[in-house]
């Protein structure tokens, strides 16, 4: 059970309408519950309007306006969601991954919290960064050079980006303890 009640559209400010219609909108009315309210992070989103808002528009920017390759994005946040074990990121990317073209023993390898093994170099170089960030908050000189070279500038403010808004995500989900939807198995349940 999550530590924050479930918020429908109707007992939200008009703020909080904005964000929930946002998140709607930019990601699909398949993230809100059959009782009326959001899934995963959203709606905590929605119980502060003035974060949430920018977040979920950051969130969207990231995903759906990035120069990054969904293939790469999808490995990035599922390094980022392994690390800090958050079930509901873990659940709806490990699938996106899979879709965008991450190997099945890839995505299994760091749900398992291993190394994994990367034949694709685009695919090493992004996996290196995220797994920098998300364990030291630091680059090397080597996995920056080999990132800046393969993404750009543009291309590498958006993946720390990236690999910073899904920790926040990460942080947001495991501290409201936000639940699987139902029948949904988690990927560590011996995690607490």
């Amino acid at each position: 059970m999550s530590r924050l009640p479930d918020l429908r559209r109707d007992h939200l400010t008009a703020a909080g309408q904005g964000v929930f219609d946002l998140i709607v909108r930019t990601r699909g009315d398949h993230v809100v519950t059959d009782a009326g309210s959001l899934t995963g992070p959203f709606n905590a989103f929605v119980h502060a309007p003035e974060a949430g808002g920018p977040l979920a528009s950051l969130g969207a920017a990231l995903r759906f306006g990035s120069s990054i390759q969904p293939r790469l994005t999808e490995l990035a946040i599922i390094t980022i969601a392994g690390h800090w074990r958050a079930e509901f990121e873990w659940l709806a990317h490990a699938r996106l991954a899979r879709e965008a073209g991450v190997p099945d023993s890839v995505v299994d390898a760091i749900g398992r919290g291993d190394e994994p093994s990367l034949d694709a170099a685009d695919e090493r170089i992004i996996y290196t960064v995220a797994r920098e960030l998300v364990t030291t908050g630091r680059l090397t000189e080597a996995s920056y050079a080999a990132a800046q070279d393969l993404l750009g500038d543009t291309g590498m403010v958006e993946l720390v980006a990236l690999c910073g808004y899904y920790t926040l995500v990460s942080f947001v989900l495991n501290a409201f303890a936000v639940p699987l939807p139902p029948g949904a198995q988690p990927r560590w349940p011996d995690h607490s």
